[in-house]
């Protein structure tokens, strides 16, 4: 019994304790300092040895400028614990007080301690830099490092360079740093990104590049190419990253992963061009089974996303072709399921899409791979408007990849299913859940049909509107233009004026961009842009009419303030950091 009601005293002391700190935290946060110096000091006797209560009660003596108190303390503690980095906090309780001549001397005094003990740099140089004192954290890494040069602050003190404007010195640290530790590469190139997309320095994106290019050209080591081209894909420069890799390549013909990995972001970052250049490259010059049968599936997959009726027959004889030299098997599921999916979707063959998928399952394949296939069977399932068949593929995958990104799309395609069937309410319970998922595209996707179906659904209690514009978004799914384009048209006829308008137009005008009208395309956009400019969708029809202009019409002149709009008020957008990339290209911008 005893023994429990110590255990219960101690957790009964310890949630009190909690308690107090919170309430002096709440206090400081307010600015209350004198309550929170009592909550503090009562702290900070139950707990001596506390750093951290310590320094909030010198904070909240500087704070109602009791200077004198602060330093008492401060003196107290340093003759007790003989911590070094406490003359910082002597030297920072003058320079509040206006008189830098002290100050600097119990700083240069916390200096002379690094020069006896070089790992002293690691406590001083952190509360340098707590206190913004940047020069002096940087002559605390310099000093360790002419005490003892096994000691490396390079990361440190790059950062360093950086907060104090120095942007040269931060470059070449860094770079100094990745190519001396490659292990810390990942975690350099994440902190240079951060850089790479800050308004506030126009010039850092050239000052990188130029630096790169010449320890390339001095050192003629790879490593310099490789790095050069990550800093193309940041910028989605994705042919002056080829150069590198191709570069790469030629002193090293075994690296072609990292070059299909590149077409791959050229493909999902709408950049056909490069796409088209780098995939060539790798058909041409390796043998290697997988990189082949890879590279052709993303051409043959961009051809089909481009093509017209008349190119069908081409498309058919190629992937024939394709399939029978490089024969059926797990290695070419890529091209197999191009071939169902062009048979159904495109020639409206969904007979002979589920042969080659059925066959597929019979083959020796991964999880992985069953996923995709039977997640390909329920779409085309799904296009036959066999829902019920097609839900039960869906809900397979859903469950063997539960957790995993495959199963999370697997559950927004069965959300689908179930607002194409126009049960919107069981649609809206599985988007819900889906709108937290792992994966950003998702949760975009799924939010956006949520959103669709909640918005339309206060305004029109029966959903008349909504049933129609889920059946044309059916017959869009199935690659039906013409129909789904009329469907879409007598909705804004019947509909005009209602909250279903302005996606109604949207949709219209995917669907005469799909055809290659992008003049079409534009008017609808713009209708958005000129009528519904409190809408959700204003952001799409800008960034979409920006992109025609820019990579269709390539009328640059009238992409430019569209995306300038899209930077200035739309910053929420999940298309805001790609217009502000392309704005900056538009206007000329040194550090693209």
């Amino acid at each position: 019994m005893k023994k429990l009601l110590s255990i219960a005293f101690f957790f009964f002391s310890l949630a009190a304790f909690a308690q107090n700190e919170q309430l002096a935290n709440n206090y400081f946060d307010r600015g209350e300092f004198e309550k929170a110096l009592v909550s503090y000091e009562e702290l900070l006797k139950a707990q001596v040895g506390n750093s951290n209560y310590f320094q909030k009660v010198i904070d909240c003596y500087q704070q109602l400028q009791q200077f004198d108190k602060a330093q008492k303390a401060i003196e107290d503690r340093l003759d007790k614990y003989k911590q070094n980095n406490l003359l910082i906090e002597l030297g920072y309780n003058y320079q509040l007080q206006k008189n830098q001549d002290k100050a600097n001397k119990y700083y240069d005094q916390a200096i002379n301690k690094i020069k006896k003990n070089a790992n002293e740099a690691y406590g001083i140089a952190y509360v340098f830099e707590k206190k913004s004192l940047f020069d002096y954290a940087l002559l605390s890494y310099k000093t360790a490092i002419e005490t003892d040069p096994n000691l490396n602050f390079n990361f440190q003190m790059a950062m360093l360079y950086g907060q104090l404007g120095n942007t040269d010195l931060m470059i070449e640290t860094y770079l100094l740093e990745a190519y001396k530790y490659p292990q810390n590469l990942p975690i350099i190139q994440n902190q240079l990104s951060r850089f790479m997309t800050e308004d506030a320095d126009a010039n850092f994106n050239e000052l990188l590049k130029k630096a790169l290019l010449v320890k390339a050209q001095k050192t003629q080591d790879v490593f310099w190419n490789d790095f050069l081209s990550w800093y193309f894909v940041q910028l989605k420069e994705y042919g002056k990253a080829f150069i590198q890799q191709k570069a790469i390549y030629k002193r090293n013909p075994e690296s072609f992963g990292n070059i299909v990995n590149l077409a791959q972001m050229a493909i999902e970052d709408n950049d056909q061009d490069s796409a088209q250049e780098i995939l060539t490259f790798v058909i041409e010059n390796t043998n290697d089974l997988e990189l082949l049968i890879q590279s052709h599936s993303y051409l043959i997959d961009m051809k089909i996303d481009h093509a017209l009726e008349k190119e069908y027959p081409a498309i058919t004889e190629e992937l024939d072709g394709l399939i029978k030299e490089f024969g059926a098997s797990p290695y070419t599921l890529s091209l197999l399921k191009l071939q169902a999916s062009f048979n159904a979707f495109h020639l409206n063959n969904p007979e002979k899409a589920k042969v080659i998928l059925k066959n597929a399952l019979e083959m020796p394949l991964n999880r992985y791979q069953l996923a995709e296939v039977k997640m390909d069977l329920a779409d085309i399932l799904l296009y036959e408007e066999k829902f019920n068949q097609a839900l039960i593929y869906y809900s397979q995958v859903d469950e063997d990849m539960g957790g995993d990104v495959v199963g999370q799309e697997a559950s927004l395609r069965t959300a689908k299913t179930s607002y194409y069937k126009t049960d919107f309410q069981w649609a809206s319970h599985q988007l819900k859940v889906l709108k937290s998922a792992s994966s950003q595209l998702i949760a975009n996707d799924a939010l956006d049909l949520f959103l669709l179906i909640s918005d339309n659904t206060v305004e029109d209690s029966t959903q008349v509107a909504l049933k129609k514009f889920a059946r044309a978004d059916f017959l869009f799914y199935q690659n039906k233009k013409e129909e789904a384009l009329a469907q879409f048209q007598m909705i804004l006829k019947e509909h005009k004026g209602e909250e279903i308008e302005p996606v109604t137009l949207l949709r219209i005008g995917k669907i005469n961009e799909k055809k290659g009208d992008f003049t079409k395309a534009l008017e609808n956009y713009n209708e958005i842009i000129t009528k519904h400019k409190e809408s959700i969708y204003i952001d799409e029809a800008l960034y979409f009419s920006a992109e025609i202009y820019n990579t269709q019409l390539k009328d640059t002149e009238k992409a430019k303030p569209l995306y300038e709009e899209m930077i200035f008020k739309h910053e929420d957008s999940i298309y805001y950091v790609d217009s502000r990339n392309k704005y900056r290209k538009l206007r000329g911008d040194t550090n693209l």
